[in-house]
């Protein structure tokens, strides 16, 4: 392999590195501008929520959970910033000399336990020029043929992936998040909340309708069905908040208390109740705790004691 490095390949590789390093910049300053942009909208949620009015609990709710989402935005493109910062390191770009010195020695430096995967990373892409893929479906396996810069070619057989078989499955958190989501929504609305929570399909796609419709019909997960909703008894955080009588933000703090119970399959996505266990004792103590604190008075009552702090 060594003698395949030619000194013009070489300098064609330290070019392709620094382009690579122009367009590492490039990536930094857009995720630059979309956390300016995150964090005035998280500032902007703030003051919203700010000038809202308490004894409106709903718009309060509703503002601060826009508050919350914002800041995971910006906490979001904070660490993609740092993951891309740590990913790229902050080496210097290599000179021609070192380069040379690195073909030199290359299958040492290959071979050695301390290399770490980018540095062997780099070192192909300085390498190969390019790989062709074809199919013998007689042997029934793919063919790579690599073209080594330098002008040498090396042929590569790999098993051909018979038909029926998957190397990509769904992630087992995101099925069973499915399987809760199908009690009270629809395949489209279960597709968007999986994406709002970055959830991805076992390629790595986006969902859609009929990918979750796809997958649920694999794994024989019913379709969201109303007469079933209520047959079963399933309720979101609002009907069941409505049911007991207490606010939302008073019902999910209970269930976080782990005064009742509940499923949240997502971080970003609907509460998921059950009505009987919102007909328990646990649940009516909790209705009259809340009622009792609204009905505290507001202002003086006439049975209320003064405090005299005059010096006279």
């Amino acid at each position: 392999m060594l003698r395949v490095v030619q000194p013009a390949r070489i300098e064609a590789a330290l070019l392709a590195y620094r382009e690579d390093a122009q367009k590492q910049d490039e990536v930094r300053a857009a995720l630059e501008r979309d956390l300016e942009a995150a964090r005035y909208a998280a500032s902007r949620a703030q003051r919203q929520y700010d000038a809202a009015d308490p004894e409106n609990r709903l718009v309060a709710e509703e503002l601060e959970r826009r508050w919350n989402q914002a800041l995971g935005r910006v906490r979001e493109i904070e660490e993609r910033i740092a993951q891309h910062e740590g990913a790229r390191g902050s080496d210097p770009a290599p000179t021609l000399g070192e380069l040379t010195a690195l073909a030199e020695r290359l299958e040492a430096l290959w071979e050695h336990p301390d290399t770490d995967a980018r540095l062997k990373k780099r070192i192909l892409r300085s390498l190969i020029h390019e790989i062709m893929v074809d199919v013998d479906p007689t042997a029934s396996e793919v063919v790579l043929v690599i073209h080594w810069i330098g002008g040498v070619h090396t042929e590569v057989r790999v098993p051909r992936r018979r038909r029926g078989q998957n190397s990509t499955h769904t992630a087992p958190e995101t099925l069973e998040a499915v399987r809760s989501l199908a009690r009270i929504c629809s395949d489209a609305m279960i597709a968007n909340v999986l994406n709002r929570n970055g959830r991805r399909t076992g390629r790595g796609n986006f969902w859609t309708r009929e990918r979750v419709t796809a997958l649920r019909s694999h794994h024989e997960i019913p379709v969201y069905a109303e007469e079933r909703r209520t047959t079963e008894g399933w309720l979101n955080l609002t009907q069941a908040a409505r049911l007991v009588g207490v606010s939302a933000r008073t019902l999910r703090l209970a269930v976080e208390h782990g005064e009742l119970t509940a499923e949240h399959p997502l971080p970003d996505g609907p509460w998921i109740f059950r009505r009987d266990v919102l007909m328990t004792e646990q649940a009516k103590t909790l209705a009259a705790r809340a009622r009792g604190r609204s009905r505290r008075p507001v202002v003086p009552t006439e049975s209320q004691g003064t405090l005299n702090l005059s010096m006279t």
